[in-house]
């Protein structure tokens, strides 16, 4: 059985929308497009690298889809070079309730049974990543199809934008799988593995604390 890995940028506010760059999401008025490029560290950018070397999979929302369509296949070499050699190489699978144009090499898009297109992708590979596309992680929150997210948290608040967790989260526990790791720009690695049972509840007050 694979795994469903989601991998996010967000801001201290949980602002996940629009990493990227400027034009990334003009048309829906943001106006802090690319708030991440100022921050962006070689600690940060070695760690992203690593969580996405056992990707044989990409599962993306149509958005995120149609910009990394548009960006990734003419990538070659430079920083960005081994990133784009996994991203090119990889299926990419889109969910969508439109007909997404599937320009990008080795995509496909999935039916409208969301939660079932994904289990069967649990069945075909091994580490399946899930790239930004916030509409579909409400999805996967929502449904608990998801077995581990990494969450680089950058030292910044926005107060507008789309949110990491935006009314897909359901009662969860998770577990922390490493040691939180920050870079010399404060941006904080955190990786969490999803765990069974819902959060329990207790009394501060209650003798056996020592309060």
């Amino acid at each position: 059985m694979g795994l469903i890995e989601i991998e996010l940028f967000a801001t201290l506010d949980l602002v996940g929308q629009a990493p990227g760059g400027p034009g990334e999401d003009e048309a829906g008025g943001f106006p802090f497009g690319g708030w991440q490029a100022p921050l962006i560290d070689e600690v940060t950018g070695a760690q992203a690298g690593a969580a996405y070397e056992d990707t044989d999979a990409l599962l993306l929302g149509r958005r995120t889809y149609d910009l990394f369509a548009s960006y990734w296949p003419h990538q070659k070499g430079g920083e960005d070079g081994g990133i784009a050699e996994i991203f090119n190489r990889v299926p990419k699978y889109v969910a969508s309730r439109g007909t997404a144009d599937l320009s990008w090499a080795g995509s496909t898009q999935l039916g409208q049974d969301l939660a079932d297109e994904v289990r069967k992708l649990r069945e075909r590979h091994e580490h399946v990543k899930v790239v930004g596309s916030l509409d579909l992680v409400q999805t996967l929150l929502r449904e608990k199809l998801f077995d581990r997210l990494d969450l680089w948290v950058h030292p910044v608040m926005l107060g507008v934008g789309k949110k990491v967790f935006d009314g897909g989260e359901v009662p969860t526990n998770l577990t922390l799988l490493a040691p939180p790791a920050a870079g010399p720009n404060g941006i904080v690695y955190l990786r969490y593995g999803l765990a069974g049972g819902i959060p329990a509840t207790g009394d501060m007050s209650a003798p056996s604390r020592g309060v």
